[in-house]
């Protein structure tokens, strides 16, 4: 009596068939899988574009500095929302159609800068340091790399419609130059 280890051939075609199924089945699950994922994989568009901050004549020509927020519509993966507020910027007047704009943020940390009237400087209070009004280093011991960001103002817009519209962008904080989030 000779016995035969080899798997009969009913046992082969059902792994075979098996073995089919499962890879039919995979090509439907990576194709839902990339349409889910795929608005992970597409860039913002929120960056470095341009958002309508304020009309000109909220601004007034003392050349004082005033916060804005930056309101726009928002964009993520899968969410859409209206008007929502993502940052704030310290715009100030500059001549007749010229406007200056700086972030926020400083470039040390990422905190809250607040301009001082008195001085007419900008403090951060994370580190207690100092900017002109026109954004460079007061202090020279400032552990900041870098002066306030500042952010483009489309000047067109400016002379035609009379709005402040500026490139809205946020910046690598701790880095000596400035890199774009």
């Amino acid at each position: 009596m000779t016995r035969n280890n080899s798997p009969s051939i009913s046992d082969r075609r059902g792994f075979f068939a098996a073995g089919l199924a499962a890879l039919t089945g995979l090509f439907p699950l990576l194709a839902g899988l990339g349409v889910l994922l795929d608005p992970l994989r597409r860039k913002s568009n929120e960056a470095g574009r341009l958002v309508r901050i304020a009309s000109l004549s909220a601004l007034p020509d003392d050349g004082v500095p005033r916060r804005f927020d930056v309101i726009t519509d928002q964009v993520n993966a899968w969410n859409h929302r209206a008007n929502v507020p993502i940052g704030a910027v310290y715009l100030r007047r500059t001549g007749e159609f010229s406007v200056e704009a700086f972030s926020v943020n400083c470039p040390h940390a990422g905190c809250f800068v607040e301009y001082r009237r008195t001085k007419h400087n900008y403090l951060c209070p994370c580190h207690n340091s100092e900017f002109g009004i026109d954004g460079s280093i007061q202090d020279p011991s400032s552990p900041s790399p870098r002066g306030l960001d500042a952010l483009e103002v489309d000047a067109e817009k400016l002379r035609q419609e009379q709005e402040i519209w500026i490139r809205y962008q946020k910046f690598q904080a701790g880095k000596p130059e400035k890199l774009a989030i």
